[in-house]
């Protein structure tokens, strides 16, 4: 079964949150409008955390390594909810698709799942975030 979630104007929790239990339940999960999912907190501090991540990676292949495109960075964020020691939340993370705008035209009526929560007052979205980066 296959389930499309739309991430415009969410916070990044809730949406990973709700997410990643639909992935260990054993659904294919589709995330549209990736670069739209917003993080809550203040601008500084919030890029301040993504730098200081991205600076423990360096240059080289054996570090940890955090993407610079919006949809990438939603899939990473999204892997840290699910239990990666264990094989379920490994096969669970390959069940999860994410896209940046909505290439799903054919299905826009269809099933896609609106997540109604209220977009925080200080907020930045994960592509202001990516462009920042850059």
């Amino acid at each position: 079964m296959k389930l499309i979630v739309d991430g415009e104007n969410v916070p990044l929790g809730r949406i990973g949150s709700y997410v990643s239990k639909e992935l260990l339940k054993g659904k294919d999960v589709e995330i549209i409008n990736s670069e739209k999912v917003v993080i809550s907190g203040s601008k500084k501090d919030i890029l301040q955390k993504v730098v200081v991540l991205r600076q423990k990676g360096g240059h080289s292949l054996k570090g940890p390594q955090f993407p610079k495109l919006a949809d990438r960075f939603l899939k990473r964020k999204i892997r840290g909810m699910l239990p990666w020691d264990k094989s379920k939340g490994r096969v669970a993370y390959k069940r999860l698709r994410c896209y940046i705008g909505n290439p799903l035209k054919a299905e826009e009526g269809k099933n896609i799942k609106k997540l109604d929560f209220r977009k925080p007052l200080k907020s930045l979205t994960i592509k202001q975030i990516c462009d920042y980066l850059k």
